[in-house]
Order: C-alpha cells, then structure tokens, then sequence
C-alpha cells in the first residue's frame, strides 16, 4: 500500500496539464517499468513531445487484459486550493493533489500491480495503456490504439480505471463537439440595417439548439440507468463582435451533443445544419452558417452480462451489480477500435474532479489494489 501511495506522490509531482508537453511523466514510467523488465512500446503523437505508453508484462499470448489510465490533468488556474496541486498532501485521511481521483491514482495502483505481476506466474499478460490528452477529447489513445491495431494486440478484455468509486461501469454516453460558424456583413452601428448581424445569427441557432433539446426528449427512447435518460445538446461557449459599434461579421458558438450509447450523433448534426439553412433563408443574402464537427468519441455499452471482462470485475471486486456512469471515457474507443470488452472501475469520485482540493483516499487505493491483484489472480489461471 505504501508503494502506491509514493508512487502516487511521485506522478501527482509531474504537472502534465492536458495540452503541454507530457515526456517527463512518460519518461519515469517507461523507466519505472522497463526495470520490471516490461516490454515497452512508446507511441507518439502528432504534437510536438506527446507521448502513450504501452506495455506487456508475461508470455506473449493470447487473452491477456488490459489496464488503462491517462497521465494528464486539467489546470489549476482560477482554482483556490489548500496545499500545492502538485504535492500530494495527507490531511485527515484525503491525499489532495491534482489528479489524485483522475486518474492517477488508478495509474499508481497499475505501477503497483505491475510490480506485482512480474512475481507472478502469469500464464496470460497484463498490459499497461497509458494515453495522454484525454481531458481534451480522448486525443492521444487514437494514436495508440492505431498502433495496436497494426501489431495485433489479442487481449481479451480491458478495464479504464476512470473514478467510479471501485463500482463497475457498463456504459457511458458518447459525445461530439461541434462549431457553429456564423457569418454576416460588418456595418456602421448607426445604421445596423445595411449589415448583417452574426450575433443574431448565433442567436438563433440558441433558439434551434433548444428545439432541438425538446425534440430529442421527446422522441428519444430514454435509458434510464442514467441520471440524464436522454441524449442532450448544449452551447458551451459564444465569442463574437470586436466593438460595440461595429455590427459583428463573425460570431462562433461552441456546441457539443451527448448522446446515448446505443446511438450516433448524425442525425442530430443533420437536423442542426438543415436548421443553419432554415437561419440563413430567414435572413439577408449573404448570411451564411457553417456546422463543423472538431471532434467525438464514441459512447460504451457492455450488454454481455455474466460473460468476459465484466465477470471477471464483478468477481474481483466482490460485487454482483453495476452501474452506468455520466461522463466520458476511452472504454467506447478501445471497443470500437480494438472491438475489445471494456468495463470502467477506478479508484476516486468524479464528483472530486477538475476542481481544487481533488483528492483520493488510502481506502480507495487500498481497495484498487486488491481488486488489481485478483485481476493478476486470474491471468496466473490458464484461459
């Protein structure tokens, strides 16, 4: 238990913010495990000094699993916090420092199991993914998980150890990140009318996005495991205008669906560009509006109830129910892309997350290592 704990001190000490920089945290986890004598596959991505970490530990075979973490972490700017986010600090029982629920203390508790494996009669290999940028859209495992796809990988399950409180999770909604780019015709203010106002514009694409909300409640089959039972549509952020007495010839909204698991978003983004057409109708000539996707990953749904991963969570965490969880993970993408078994079990609470004072507790990392370690029980059990 003390390893994990320094381990964890140790990772929450590398500031790997989502969108900088992350070799340093990569750098002492590839040496962490190549002296556990791992087999280590580096995997870089398009950004400069981006890196996934892949790792085998045990024979080469078939139907080994999977561990998942990523090593970034949201920024602490605007936050007022107790102690250094980056100096993992015990008070009370809590180990506070950034990333201590998401999601590196599941990523220490790998460390731990690691070393644990290497002692172990393996029959079947454990595999450490580490990935970065998640926070910012599930980025860099895309890289990764194209890799692995050419090598082959045959592992038979995969579980992401995202914070839910050691519950299993069976599925999450998917999401898309979309930009709505409104364009009109700059004006003086003193006479709006020879203008076009791309505020306006984007106003009204507001007033679609929440008819669109209505229509998806309303007509979708809602799932009702989740707190939220229907897919749902928000704007995020707006930014338009350069003085209030220019009519503003740009105005973008930042716009993003969740959508159920067992659903795809393009009927949806269908309905939002035939409503930019029905805006820009409305309107002068030269109105014109564009609806792009920048970015989606896909939902989870493991129905496989009893079979695969999903038994094998259950029984090592000693629990016979699951549950589903609000937020999004990697599980949809090493499903889709490896057609991999994923289930989502991690130490920590989202509700800590991405906020000041995040913390795990001994308890949680004490309780992931045992189910880890019985995760390492099975792998040592012929298939």
């Amino acid at each position: 238990m003390n390893n994990t704990v320094d381990t964890l001190a140790q990772l929450v000490a590398f500031p790997s913010v989502c969108g900088t920089p992350n070799s340093a945290i990569i750098d002492w986890l590839e040496a962490r495990l190549s002296l556990l004598g791992a087999y280590i596959l580096r995997v870089p991505g398009e950004e400069l000094e981006r890196y996934n970490l892949f790792a085998r530990i045990g024979p080469d075979v078939a139907g080994g699993i999977v561990l998942s973490a990523h090593a970034d972490v949201v920024p602490t700017e605007g936050q007022s916090w107790s102690s250094d986010p980056f100096t993992l600090t015990e008070r009370d029982g809590r180990l506070y420092g950034r990333g201590s629920s998401d999601m590196k203390g599941f990523l220490a508790c790998m460390v731990t199991a690691a070393a644990k494996a290497t002692i172990s009669p393996l029959k079947r290999p454990l595999y450490l993914a580490i990935s970065y940028d998640e926070e910012l859209g599930c980025l860099g495992v895309r890289f990764l998980l194209r890799k692995l796809q050419e090598t082959g990988l045959a592992a038979s399950g995969c579980i992401i150890g995202e914070p839910t409180q050691m519950q299993v999770a069976v599925a999450h909604k998917g999401k898309v990140a979309l930009r709505i780019k409104c364009r009109g015709k700059s004006a003086h203010s003193a006479n709006p009318l020879k203008g076009i106002n791309a505020i306006a514009l984007a106003a009204s694409m507001v007033s679609e996005l929440q008819t669109l909300q209505k229509y998806i409640e309303d007509t979708e089959e809602h799932d009702k495991r989740f707190e939220v039972p229907f897919s749902t549509v928000q704007v995020g952020l707006i930014e338009g205008g350069v003085a209030l007495n220019i009519v503003p010839e740009h105005c973008n909204l930042m716009v993003e669906i969740r959508v159920l698991p067992h659903l795809l978003p393009d009927v949806y983004i269908a309905w939002l560009r035939a409503a930019a057409q029905r805006v820009v109708t409305q309107n002068e000539q030269g109105a014109v509006i564009e609806v792009e996707v920048i970015n989606s990953y896909p939902g989870l749904s493991y129905d496989q109830n009893g079979s695969g991963i999903l038994s094998l969570g259950l029984r090592s965490i000693s629990q016979n129910t699951t549950t589903v969880i609000d937020f999004g993970t990697e599980a949809g993408l090493f499903a889709r892309e490896l057609n991999l078994p994923c289930i989502v079990c991690g130490p920590g609470s989202i509700a800590r997350a991405h906020k000041a004072d995040e913390y795990i507790t001994r308890q949680e990392l004490e309780d992931s290592d045992l189910f880890l370690s019985r995760i390492i029980q099975d792998l040592c059990n012929r298939c």
